[in-house]
């Protein structure tokens, strides 16, 4: 099924497209990883600066990838390499993020499945072994792999359909789903007492509280919530027709994006506050102090709300790693021939046997390199170089390679387009964001230093370098 005998394929409408790249960027970093960052920077001083770099930073970023996506008609791969085959690489880059990434995160996206099941059957009549619950479920051997193949199997079906048959159709419903249930949720909290303070201290910033580390995770959770940098956007917008307003719905998809994280917080801290529990405890939040807080409501409504909640963090999950399948499928349709089924097949397989690795590595089993396992060494590869250096250099190449007229062109639909501040978007995409990235790569790799893992860090860049060198094969 190569390009030259099948028409590319093309979303069905202006808001499957949406609600598929809301979707997109809509996942585990929204609801798992935003409210325990804010927790533990400081909450509202985060909050704003996280504001700040999604509207500048995150905004410019997607309208960059969806522009490229959209005029070459091609993947993350020949995107660039239509352009300028020395520029393979940063394509390339973008697909093994993707391949990495789902080496971990169907893993998580099984957990959160299983936590339904967990909590219709009783997790929630024990509070106080909720802790030691999750600690035995996720270091053991066997379970959380049953619930992973299981969650693959759910992106493997929605993939196969293609974009508008499965994708779309999937973002129409999903998104919404997730919507109603975060703010049925969130309803709840706020009517409990002492809630107001959980709200203060996720939108009362105090900046003294700012420091570097604070604005370097601000940073961060604004370029991996929007899953930039790795080449999905990119794809996705291929799929765009050419007569879509760009400008408008890079502002919807990052609207939405935002609005679920806030919704996440404002769904968790009113009612930790109100319990009295610590707001920073860490990535184990979702699943050991969201139930337990759940536990606390008691009776039906704590049972349904607790059920409503694992509903929401699996469907956020599933929007996501659809599209990071698809980076890799597209791949595999666009450059290599294959039809969809075939690279479905063959990346999904690739993607299971990474995940058996990460998953079992929890529990202490299977190959650690630096003393590192599996699962820790895909999520630092991915969030602490791989994410940042594919979004600078998506940036470069807009800036840098492009003419300022094929931009200005793509962006405006040819001058149909009214888009006041393309000047300002621009200079951002040429000469601010590429620095700005490059400081939080910088100090990303420094930290995985300071904190012993300064091998693995070594690993990623030569990653990095080989791809560029091996990626004429691509």
């Amino acid at each position: 099924m190569s390009n030259t005998t099948k028409p590319r394929d093309t979303w069905g409408s202006k808001l499957g497209f949406v609600m598929a790249a809301a979707g997109s960027a809509v996942g585990l970093g929204n609801i798992w990883k935003f409210p325990y960052t804010a927790g533990e920077n400081g909450g509202g001083a985060f909050v704003a600066i996280y504001l700040f770099f999604v509207i500048f930073i995150g905004f410019s970023v997607m309208l960059t990838e969806f522009a490229i996506g959209r005029r070459t008609q091609k993947s993350a791969v020949g995107a660039f390499k239509s352009t300028d085959r020395r520029w393979t690489f940063a394509g390339v880059i973008g697909v093994v993020s993707g391949l990495l990434i789902m080496g971990f995160y169907p893993v998580v996206g099984g957990w959160a499945i299983a936590y339904i099941g967990k909590v219709g059957t009783g997790l929630l009549d024990a509070p106080e072994a909720i802790g030691d619950s999750f600690g035995g479920f996720i270091s053991d051997p066997v379970q959380p792999l049953m619930w992973m193949g299981a969650y693959l199997l759910l992106n493997i079906v929605i993939v196969m359909k293609g974009i508008s048959g499965g994708i779309e159709k999937a973002g129409k419903v999903l998104m919404p789903l997730l919507f109603i249930i975060l703010i049925i949720v969130s309803v709840k909290g706020l009517m409990l007492p002492g809630a107001m303070a959980g709200l203060e201290f996720l939108f009362s910033p105090d900046f003294s509280k700012i420091d570097s580390n604070v604005i370097l995770a601000a940073l961060g959770q604004a370029f991996f919530s929007l899953s930039l940098g790795m080449g999905c956007m990119m794809t996705y917008g291929s799929y765009l027709k050419k007569k879509e307003n760009l400008v408008q719905t890079t502002a919807m998809v990052t609207a939405m994006d935002t609005g679920v994280a806030i919704l996440a917080g404002v769904a968790m801290f009113p009612a930790m506050f109100a319990f009295g529990m610590a707001p920073t405890a860490g990535p184990g939040l979702v699943f050991v102090v969201v139930p337990q807080l759940f536990a606390e409501m008691g009776g039906v409504i704590g049972l349904l709300l607790a059920l409503m909640f694992f509903i929401g963090l699996s469907v956020a999950a599933l929007t996501s790693s659809v599209s990071l399948l698809e980076v890799v499928v597209s791949y595999l349709i666009d450059e290599k021939g294959l039809s969809r089924v075939k690279a479905v097949i063959t990346a999904s397989s690739v993607m299971a046997i990474l995940c058996i690795f990460a998953s079992l590595s929890l529990g202490g089993v299977g190959p650690t390199l630096f003393d590192t396992g599996a699962f820790d060494i895909f999520d630092l590869l991915t969030d602490k170089i791989f994410l940042a250096v594919g979004g600078m250099l998506v940036c470069i190449f807009a800036g840098w390679r492009l003419t300022r007229e094929d931009l200005e062109n793509e962006v405006t639909n040819g001058g149909e387009v009214k888009f006041p501040l393309f000047g300002l978007w621009y200079a951002l995409v040429k000469y601010v964001i590429p620095v700005a990235i490059a400081i939080v790569a910088f100090m990303g790799i420094s930290s995985g230093f300071d904190s012993g893992k300064g091998p693995i860090m070594l690993l990623g860049v030569a990653i990095i370098a080989g791809s560029a060198l091996i990626s004429k094969k691509f």
